[in-house]
Formats: structure tokens, C-alpha cells, sequence
């Protein structure tokens, strides 16, 4: 994997860079859809192509793992070819899991033992074989295996826990190092930046994160219910301290307003269910502000989605018609609800690289955060 750092802004710490792997480029700063069980939700591959012009999207090493299993990935060489989408793949390690699944599971120096939440059946992962299982699934980039921790949460906890993470990631690389992957082209590790909200355990692991000198580094545990004033002052201090000629991954974020802040912080690529999971609940992103479909106020606006979004279904079908759908509970609502919502945010980190190239990002910025955090 290689970036090439090809702009900044003048007036914020916006980058847009060249992000390449074996599946191909990744043009920076990116959003990358979910596909947490091998699928983004309600959307063909075909539709994250063409309508979404997506570059990358997510796996989930914790649910792949344990549904289809290792053996069929294996199989089928990979989850590339299993799920039919030939370009850039990242996998989450299981960490969030780890923190999510709070009531069954026990953290322990070797790893963590937890329960299926499929059959109840006991599993344990540990930084040795989570480094095996993304080589199985074969994603291009894979995480570090880390604990999420939450928040607020313990100064003495916070620090034990990233202690235990930095302990957790010499042993992925050790594990990483020695392995090759299984279907004949590289795969790249992040290291994952841990220390809850407390400054000085944020500058001491994103200090030995960066010493590690790995193609790419993640930043995890924020937005995880924190205010968002607090994510941003961390996220600052972390991009300050990683390498600038290495792409930044703040992992879990977030809304559209979230995404364009640290952009303007110097991150280059993001994650999160947001986009498709309240597009199911009915909740759209536009260009012009945040649209709740279901309200009675759309019934009769038969005007696009989107217009000004463009792509198909955001200029094809009406607000009127998706809020029909949706009442109806029609799976059809679901799916043009999340192919637009991922359409709107993959064409606004399109436009934060547009604005960084042509070195207006800042006042640009600050203009769409406002509109972008409007209820229509």
C-alpha cells in the first residue's frame, strides 16, 4: 500500500492524498460504506459502484467470522470473491465488538474470551489469531486488534486498557510480520490509537502508535458518546502527532458535519452505520439540510430526493413516493433510502477534496456545516 499526499489547505489541516492497494485507489479524504456481515445493507454491489461511486468498503472480522465462518471465505479465496466486489476492502478487527459486547465477554492478558450472540457458543480472540482471520477474509487493509473503551470511562481503567492494547499490537505485528497473505496480493496493518478522552494518555498511544512506522494508522474510541466538542480537541492532538505522510482513519464517525470537522482536523478516511442505518429509519441527508421522510409534510412533494445530489435514485424517485414506501414498510423504501444516503456522504467527502485541491476547503466548510445540520 502507498499515499501520496497531493494537497493542503491553506487555512485548516485538510489533506487530500492518493490511497493504493492491490484492489486499486482510494482518492482521500473517503468515506467507506459498512458492510459489516460481507454487505452494505439494502445495496447491490452494483448500486455502491455506479450510483454511490464507492472506492472501499468495511467488513467485520467478528461477524464474519462467526457467520459464514472461515472455511467458506477460505473457500471461496476470500471475501472479495465471495461477495463479488473487486475493489479495496477494509476489516475492523473486532474491537468495537469486544466494547459492544459488554454482558458477554471477559477481557483477559491473552485476549477475549465472549459468546456468540448467534448461538450462545464461547470463542476466544486473541491478537495472534484475529491477525489469521483477516488474512482469511483477505481485506487490503486490516485493524489492530484493540479494546474500544467507553465512555465516560476511568482515568485508571482508560490507561490500563490502552497499556493492554499497545501490549495487544506488538503482537498483531509480530503475528502480521511473520505471515503472508493467502490469495496472492499484499495486505497493509493500522495500529489503532486508544486513550479514552484524557489528553495525556491520547498523546503517549498515538507516540508509540506512530513509533511503530506502520503504512497507515487508525484512531479509535471516540464517538462513542462523548460530546462532540471533546472528539474533535482529541482527534486534533492525535493528527498532530502522526505522521503527515500517512493516511489517518478515525473509525467509527459519523454525521456529515462530524466527517467535514475532521477533515478540517487532517483525517483522511471514515467509517460508520450512520448513513445506512437511519436511512432505514426513514432519516435522508441532503444537500440542503436533514429530511425525516416520514413526516406528513412530504406526502405530497412529488420533487426529487435530491436534485441538486443528482445520480439515479436521488433525482428518480420522489420524496412523496419514499415516504409512501416507507408506510407501506416496503423493503424498496430501505434500499433507496441508503443508496442515497451513501450516495450524499460519498459525494461530500468528493466535494471537501474538490474544495481542498482548489484551496478553499475552510470557509467552504463552514458554510456546509451549518446547512448540512439544518431540519427540513
Amino acid at each position: 500500500m502507498t499515499f501520496d499526499l497531493v494537497a493542503q489547505d491553506p487555512a485548516s489541516k485538510a489533506r487530500a492524498g492518493v490511497l493504493t492497494t492491490a484492489h486499486g485507489t482510494i482518492q482521500t479524504p473517503i468515506f467507506m460504506p459498512v458492510g459489516t456481515a460481507g454487505t452494505v445493507k439494502a445495496v447491490h454491489q452494483r448500486e455502491l459502484k455506479e450510483d454511490i461511486k464507492a472506492q472501499i468498503i468495511l467488513g467485520n472480522t467478528y461477524h464474519l467470522y462467526l457467520r459464514p465462518g472461515l472455511d467458506v471465505l477460505e473457500k471461496a479465496g476470500g471475501l472479495h470473491k465471495f461477495n463479488g466486489w473487486d475493489r479495496p476492502i477494509l476489516t475492523d478487527s473486532g474491537g468495537y465488538q469486544v466494547f459492544s459486547l459488554s454482558g458477554t465477554r471477559k477481557i483477559v492478558e491473552e485476549g477475549v474470551k465472549f459468546r456468540s450472540h448467534i448461538d450462545g457458543s464461547r470463542h476466544l480472540f486473541t491478537p495472534e489469531n484475529v491477525m489469521d482471520t483477516q488474512r482469511v477474509i483477505g481485506a487490503d487493509i486490516i485493524m489492530a486488534f484493540d479494546e474500544c473503551t467507553p465512555y465516560p470511562c476511568d482515568y485508571h481503567y482508560a490507561k490500563n486498557s490502552m497499556e493492554r492494547t499497545h501490549r495487544w499490537l506488538q503482537r498483531c505485528i509480530d503475528r502480521f510480520d511473520s505471515t503472508e497473505g493467502k490469495y496472492g496480493y499484499e495486505q497493509t496493518l493500522f495500529p489503532i490509537v486508544q486513550g479514552s478522552t484524557y489528553k495525556d494518555l491520547r498523546t503517549q498511544s498515538a507516540e508509540t502508535i506512530a513509533s511503530k512506522n506502520r503504512p497507515g494508522n487508525a484512531i479509535g474510541g471516540l464517538s462513542v458518546g462523548e460530546p462532540a466538542e471533546m472528539m474533535y480537541e482529541m482527534t486534533e492532538l492525535v493528527c498532530d502527532i502522526l505522521p503527515s505522510d500517512k493516511p489517518r482513519y478515525l473509525m467509527g464517525v459519523g454525521t456529515p458535519a462530524n466527517i467535514l470537522e475532521n477533515i478540517a482536523l487532517g483525517v483522511d478516511m471514515f467509517d460508520c452505520v450512520l448513513p445506512t442505518r437511519n436511512a432505514r429509519n426513514g432519516m435522508l441527508f441532503t444537500t440542503q439540510g436533514i429530511i425525516n421522510i416520514r413526516n406528513e409534510r412530504w406526502k405530497e412533494d412529488y420533487s426529487p430526493i435530491d436534485a441538486e445530489l443528482g445520480g439515479y435514485v436521488s433525482t428518480f424517485y420522489s420524496k412523496a413516493y419514499l415516504r409512501h414506501l416507507m408506510h407501506a414498510t416496503e423493503m424498496l423504501g430501505a434500499q433507496i433510502a441508503s443508496v442515497h444516503n451513501l450516495t450524499f456522504y460519498l459525494w461530500l467527502v468528493g466535494q471537501a477534496r474538490e474544495q481542498i485541491l482548489a484551496g478553499t476547503f475552510r470557509p467552504w466548510k463552514d458554510q456546509m456545516v451549518k446547512k448540512l445540520m439544518t431540519r427540513l
